[in-house]
């Protein structure tokens, strides 16, 4: 039996943020879009505190106002804790221009409420829909052969492909593109609680990150429906050092650390506590002939300052708008309007998580003598703002935090 062959202008992999972004960009712009989608939504993903970056990208999309609707607990900044010290960051108080809030969401809902919307504005999603060949001619154009849940086979045939899969990384898989992240392999051992202890005020809605070593952290993300997600994050070595399946093993880290034991000691996980190790990930290029990497399917780093979903936004939104420039007949210098943009964000990040995880950046944040403007400076990073190039924190970051780290 033939195939069925469907043509349009733009085949986005994956109905997640970055995917989801990128459609309603390239909607506003009037270009032909499909979605092709291997789960169903709602899903399971983890990542669920957003940067005031995303906002930007959001509204971009023609998003912001269904997000909005939802009720989602609103961040207005984050607090780090160690054992003696805390430091708050308040993202109306950052350096660069942007917004000083944003939320922290279940991402199932999240990307849901996303998903819809788009389609809502005529952009259909194929769900439950595998992508399993993609071939490019020399013009660009694609034939991608996708498959249903009944087993049905039909060609795509696109000017162009975003790859939004996420941790799927279709085209880096289907076109040898992976390569080895030179971060250090680490674990995260996660679940949703329920919080009926959660601290009146902000103390109880914002995230906060907690120091047990200094390269193991604790994630605080409380949601706006009493349910708050909790995660320990190192190397698989000391993750697992107690006995036991995940949910034991977490029982007992929350035993052992008084900021966790005192307000969930004795509350219900909401589902089985999962463990994800080795999620750092990296692409040896972002785009090519005809194809465009955003999101996860590029690099992922480390989820200790909540970057994931802003440079899924923002690789989806810009990866958009230069795609609407080139079906259009302008010529789109990929490398250096894509492909350098996203990654010196993603090396302003990688500076801020290396130091992390070496002290320097902790030393910052919990040393007595701070430093008022460049505790605003960092702030905009910690807010997603990581293309300010008016930023010393931005435009040389690595050597900003060594020298400020030196100094205290």
């Amino acid at each position: 039996m033939e195939k069925q062959t469907e043509e349009i202008d733009v085949l986005i992999i994956g109905a997640g943020p970055s995917g989801t972004v990128a459609a309603g960009v390239l909607n506003k712009n009037n270009i032909s879009t499909k979605i092709v989608e291997k789960q169903t939504f709602p899903r399971f993903v983890i990542g669920e505190s957003l940067l005031p970056r995303c906002m930007d990208n959001l509204e971009k999309a023609g998003l912001l106002d269904a997000v909005k609707k939802q009720g989602f607990q609103e961040k207005f900044g984050a607090k780090f804790v160690d054992h003696n010290n805390s430091c708050d960051f308040d993202f109306s108080e950052q350096y660069s221009k942007g917004w000083n809030w944003t939320w922290q969401v279940k991402r199932d809902q999240f990307d849901h409420v996303l998903a819809k919307e788009i389609e809502r504005k005529g952009v259909p999603i194929d769900y439950k829909t595998e992508v399993i060949a993609v071939e490019i001619d020399d013009n660009g154009i694609s034939t991608t052969t996708v498959k249903n849940e009944d087993g049905n086979q039909k060609h795509i045939v696109a000017k162009h492909i975003i790859d939004a899969s996420g941790y799927g990384r279709v085209l880096p898989r289907l076109l040898q593109l992976d390569k080895p992240s030179d971060f250090p392999v680490r674990t995260s051992l996660f679940s949703h609680i329920e919080d009926n202890n959660r601290p009146e005020g902000i103390d109880g809605n914002r995230i906060t990150i907690i120091v047990y070593k200094q390269d193991i952290w604790i994630w605080i993300i409380p949601f706006s429906d009493n349910v708050t997600s909790v995660g320990i994050v190192g190397s698989p070595e000391d993750i697992n050092r107690f006995e036991g399946d995940a949910s034991e093993q977490l029982k007992k880290w929350i035993s052992e650390i008084p900021q966790l034991s005192d307000r969930f000691g004795n509350m219900n996980f909401v589902f089985e506590p999962k463990q994800i190790t080795g999620y750092s990930a990296a692409v040896s290029k972002l785009h090519g002939n005809g194809f465009t990497l955003t999101g996860n399917s590029t690099e992922f780093l480390d989820p200790v300052f909540s970057s994931g979903v802003t440079f899924a936004t923002e690789s989806g939104a810009l990866a958009a708008d230069l795609i609407s420039r080139k079906l259009k007949g302008e010529n789109v210098d990929w490398e250096k309007e894509y492909a350098e943009y996203i990654i010196r964000g993603v090396d302003v990040f990688r500076s801020f998580v290396l130091s992390w995880y070496d002290g320097s950046l902790q030393k910052i944040f919990f040393t007595p003598k701070e430093n008022e403007l460049m505790k605003k400076q960092i702030c905009s990073v910690l807010a997603g703002y990581v293309w300010d190039l008016s930023n010393p924190f931005v435009k040389q970051h690595s050597r900003a935090i060594k020298a400020l780290a030196n100094v205290l």
